[in-house]
């Protein structure tokens, strides 16, 4: 792929014909404009930094699994996927999925008539994972790891049978956060979520060539384009789920101290295993006072320099 800046430099169609059809009735404002052009370079940069695409040209494209929820999210990733291929800045082919669960009052005919209003190839699989879930899990119990796993599942098995080496999701920023206070408040390691992933069998990848994008900016696209939303009553229906707490007091952090949650973000791409404690990372071990210690040892961590060097940079950039 090019340097992602160049996506700036193609202006964004202005007539129904020049454009992908989803983007027929999207507004016209500068403002949109500013947003559209914004993920379009922050799903290319994210693309190009994890080698999202083979490095040599094939005789055949890539194919990637697109998989839609409903939610604005996934709505989002399918539209700057298919507004990057239109532009020849995506050589990938991709197919939309939608994994009904059997979910009671699912409207299970909005995605489908929505792929074909728009003339995206697409596939919906039906299962009936929302009875597993509810017979297997307890009502005052999260019902999100065993849905999560028969989702993967499935999903996997639907890549596999449609010829995709990808299973792409619309996981953004701030899941990506919230997974790495999960895992530090309530599992006890420093972990969050890939941009990319082999699956265990090592014949497929998950991306989430979101991971770059704020969830606030995501929300303003969606609502712009008047996707039809259709909300997930299997999880949503649990009240005080640990995430929610997390994602609330992220929200917090960010409303008091605006910009927050994107240091917060580069620090998951700027790690310093020297400066952590895990000896599997960094030969702690194996440091001496002979001068041929391991590179990174002898540098004291400065957290409050460094936040302001980035806050003097955030500035000068502004």
């Amino acid at each position: 792929m090019t340097d992602a800046s160049a996506t700036a430099d193609r202006p964004l169609p202005s007539q129904e014909s020049d454009c992908p059809p989803l983007f027929r009735n999207a507004p016209s404002s500068v403002a949109f404009k500013k947003l559209r052009k914004r993920l379009l370079r922050e799903v290319r940069e994210t693309i190009d930094r994890y080698g999202m695409l083979p490095k040599e040209p094939r005789a055949r494209p890539p194919r990637w699994l697109v998989c839609l929820s409903g939610g604005k999210d996934s709505y989002t990733l399918l539209a700057v996927l298919l507004d990057l291929k239109w532009r020849g800045l995506l050589p990938v082919d991709l197919l939309a999925c939608n994994l009904d669960q059997a979910q009671p009052g699912f409207p299970a005919d909005v995605l489908p008539a929505f792929f074909a209003a728009h003339d995206i190839p697409h596939r919906i699989v039906r299962e009936d994972t929302y009875s597993i879930v509810t017979d297997k899990v307890p009502a005052s119990k999260t019902y999100c790891s065993l849905c999560s796993r028969l989702r993967r599942g499935l999903l996997y098995r639907t890549a596999r049978e449609e010829g995709c080496e990808a299973i792409v999701l619309g996981h953004h920023r701030e899941d990506a956060l919230e997974t790495m206070m999960m895992n530090l408040f309530h599992g006890g390691r420093l972990a969050a979520m890939p941009p990319k992933l082999l699956n265990d069998e090592g014949d497929l990848f998950v991306l989430r060539p979101l991971m770059g994008s704020a969830e606030a900016d995501i929300g303003r696209f969606a609502r712009a384009m008047e996707f039809p939303i259709i909300p997930c009553d299997l999880c949503g229906s649990q009240d005080g789920l640990q995430r929610a707490e997390i994602k609330k007091m992220l929200e917090g952090w960010e409303r008091d101290n605006p910009g927050r949650l994107g240091v917060m973000a580069r620090a998951l791409s700027h790690v310093r295993p020297s400066h952590l404690h895990d000896p599997a990372l960094f030969p702690f071990i194996e440091l001496a006072t002979d001068g041929a210690a391991p590179a990174g040892a002898h540098e004291e961590a400065d957290p409050c320099g460094a936040a302001a060097a980035m806050n003097a940079r955030m500035f000068a950039a502004d």
